[in-house]
Order: structure tokens, then sequence, then C-alpha cells
């Protein structure tokens, strides 16, 4: 019986029965936009790159412009941003027991986890930082 199964598997394979599906933008998309499951379909056939489910696309936000009917690359999304360009958010520096704290203006806009450059407010200086979930931006070392 599991024989049999495998026979008719490797059957549909052989004669191309076997497809996939590409993530494709139902209209066009502006970037910033959060995309929801309205946004996005399926079409027949496999695009180098692209995406091949809505629940990989759902929920994130669009970097570029993405035109109806064109293909959903993951590098075309992103986390939403919780922090725009020039907001003033919380610094954080933390080594060991040591931790400084100090407000730093945004550089870039930016999602929960996605490192930007943040200049710090007393000194001037820009340094790379990972934002977390409640806005702060985490100096790495």
């Amino acid at each position: 019986m599991l024989f049999r199964a495998i026979l008719i598997a490797l059957a549909g394979l052989l004669t191309g029965q076997a497809s996939a599906d590409t993530l494709v933008a139902l209209h066009t998309l502006r970037a910033r936009t959060i995309v929801t499951r309205a946004d996005v379909g399926l079409r027949p056939g496999e695009v180098v790159g692209a995406l091949s489910g809505s629940e990989k696309a759902v929920g994130l936000e669009t970097r570029t412009v993405i035109y109806a009917g064109r293909p959903i690359r993951a590098r075309d999304l992103g986390q939403p941003a919780i922090v725009e360009r020039n907001q003033i958010i919380p610094l954080l520096f933390r080594l060991g027991s040591l931790e400084i704290r100090t407000e730093g203006r945004a550089l870039d806009r930016a999602g929960i986890g996605e490192t930007i450059r943040v200049m710090n407010a007393a000194s001037k200086t820009v340094v790379s930082a990972t934002l977390g979930a409640d806005g702060t931006a985490h100096v790495a070392r």
C-alpha cells in the first residue's frame, strides 16, 4: 500500500502536476503600508525569491511600492515601524552591572529588532543600536 502511494506521488511529480504558488499584490501597495489578507493573493507558478504564502506577509510593512500583480519578495517587507526618523527615543547602554540611560534622536525609521542609527542628544555622537519592543534603542558594544 505504501509502495503504491509513493508511485502515485512520483507519477504526479513526473507529469508536472506539482506546482507552487507565488504571493502577489492584488492592488498597488504604497511604501509603509501594513499588509492585510485583502492586499495579497496567490498566483499559480513559482517566482524565485517570492513568498509562497500570505501568512509570511500579513502584518508586515512594505518597504517599497509593490505594484498590482507583482510578486512579493521578503526584501520588500519588514517589521512595522514603531520609531520614526527624528523621534526622540530612550538610548540604553548596558555592560555587566553598568547601565547608562540617556535620550537620543532616531536617524532612521525602524521596527522591533532592527538596527538603526541614533544620535546621542547630549554628546551628538552617532551610535548604532537595536530597537526593543518598548522603543528603547539598545547600544551594542
